[in-house]
């Protein structure tokens, strides 16, 4: 196999400037009733992806890409044949095998014959498969950045599962990168495309229970593997089929071990982090676009549950500190995740119940809760509520979180969670990581450096070593 350059190894300034040029001037959208009748689909009015990482997250994107009309996905990378996720949340099966059989099924039953391009190593798959006009990186936290970078520079358009990256430089290179090209991005927190989100910030901008000087959010996500204490001793038999040293990526070298895939994956430093990790950019999403947060005074989130320099907690509960800034106050946000959730506020009715998974918002004059759902605002106590005039919409609806990416490759308009705004939500909720892998400090940041004040401990985290021929 020809050896494949590193993201910004080997590739000039001046070759990725023309390649992204070329890549924007060539995919020009023809209006179907120009080339032919009312179901025609023009050559350049149909997309086609790639799609990099083929378990539990990746097929459902898979499912979720496949029924959009004028899409094709048309090549497929993953380090495993197969994966059992029957104990997962996912249930069902996944990797190349069953992912490529249910892609060629669906297209099947629309009369389309189509040959899936399967690969085990995505630097191949993007060195073969030219006609790609985008990615969908479904991988493990840690590959995100190499093969979100890897693709912009190749002049692809790329969807990346959140969190957008797995730490803070690789999330300011992303969005550098990502604004450079002018290619269309979206992250994968399809929760930020709901009506009942987009109302949420309305109610709290439009001030429907004032100045909000309190947020919290909680999930009851905690580690998947509870007793941990340590890395996995020893190695297990290697699964048939499974490239190890492909999964690992960028990390150091380890022996494989069945506790680290799949999805267990999560609790492990190197490759996940954590339930922050995993649900702050669902879950921070309402508060940080409706107060347009970016950088917080100060940062500390406890372990709940032991937890090392190696793997996560079993649960987390911390502070994030807004300073005030023009009309808004300053904000105290609190997470909390593995179960932990927020005493009763007085507001709300005696014995009321929070969500499993939810948001809330204090204002003076009351409060404002949604549940990780459609997180349609739901206001207390009963006289505000009674008493409110919804405020005029002033986000324009989604349609959908895929179809708005698709749009946003079509039309050039910018999708709603794009890497700029991604990038943004990735590096808070990050932040909030870091202070956990520092075993619960309070971190001061300063932003313009891109520095914890005071802990040059905190470095090997904000931007991660690499092993050699995975630099970025």
């Amino acid at each position: 196999m020809k050896k494949v350059a590193a993201p910004g190894k080997d590739i000039s300034r001046r070759d990725f400037v023309k390649g992204a040029a070329l890549s924007a001037a060539g995919f020009m959208i023809v209006p179907r009733h120009v080339l032919g009748g009312k179901d025609f689909t023009a050559p350049s009015d149909q997309v086609s992806l790639g799609i990099i990482g083929a378990g539990g997250k990746g097929r459902q994107n898979v499912e979720d890409f496949m029924v959009l009309p004028n899409v094709r996905i048309t090549a497929l990378s993953d380090p495993s044949n197969y994966w059992n996720l029957a104990d997962f949340y996912y249930k069902s099966e996944a990797g190349r095998g069953p992912v490529i059989e249910l892609l060629e099924d669906h297209y099947a039953q629309q009369n389309i014959t189509a040959k899936i391009g399967e690969y085990i190593d995505f630097r191949e798959m993007m060195e073969k498969e030219k006609g790609l006009d985008g990615i969908i990186c479904s991988t493990p936290d840690h590959t995100h950045a190499y093969i979100s970078l890897m693709a912009l520079k190749a002049g692809k358009h790329v969807y990346c599962e959140k969190p957008l990256t797995h730490n803070i430089w690789e999330a300011r290179e992303v969005a550098k990168v990502a604004k450079e090209s002018g290619l269309a991005t979206q992250m994968g927190n399809p929760g930020h495309s709901t009506d009942g989100i987009r109302e949420t910030v309305e109610y709290l901008r439009a001030g429907v229970i004032g100045k909000v000087t309190e947020a919290y959010a909680w999930v009851p996500a905690g580690r998947w593997l509870s007793g941990l204490q340590g890395l996995p001793q020893g190695k297990t038999t290697l699964p048939v089929g499974f490239d190890w040293d492909q999964w690992i990526g960028p990390r150091e070298k380890v022996d494989f071990h069945k506790d680290y895939v799949p999805v267990t994956w999560r609790d492990f430093w190197a490759y996940g982090c954590g339930a922050l990790g995993d649900f702050g950019c669902h879950d921070l999403d309402a508060a940080t676009w409706a107060f347009n947060l970016k950088a917080p005074e100060s940062v500390q989130i406890f372990p709940a549950g032991f937890s090392n320099s190696e793997i996560a907690p079993y649960g987390e509960i911390g502070y994030y500190h807004f300073a005030e800034k023009g009309d808004q106050k300053a904000l105290k946000l609190t997470w909390y995740s593995g179960g932990l959730t927020p005493d009763l506020h007085p507001m709300l009715p005696r014995g009321y119940t929070y969500p499993r998974r939810g948001s809330m918002f204090v204002g003076e004059k009351g409060v404002i809760i949604n549940d990780g759902g459609n997180r349609t605002p739901q206001v207390f106590p009963e006289n505000v509520r009674n008493n409110i005039k919804a405020p005029k919409p002033t986000l324009e609806r989604s349609k959908g979180h895929y179809s708005d990416w698709i749009e946003a490759i079509k039309t050039g308009k910018p999708a709603s969670s794009n890497f700029e705004y991604g990038a943004r939500l990735t590096e808070l909720t990050l932040l909030g990581v870091l202070s956990l892998r520092l075993g619960g400090k309070r971190i001061e940041w300063d932003y313009e450096n891109m520095k914890a004040k005071g802990m040059p401990e905190a470095d090997q985290y904000i931007r991660e070593s690499v092993r050699p021929g995975w630099e970025m």
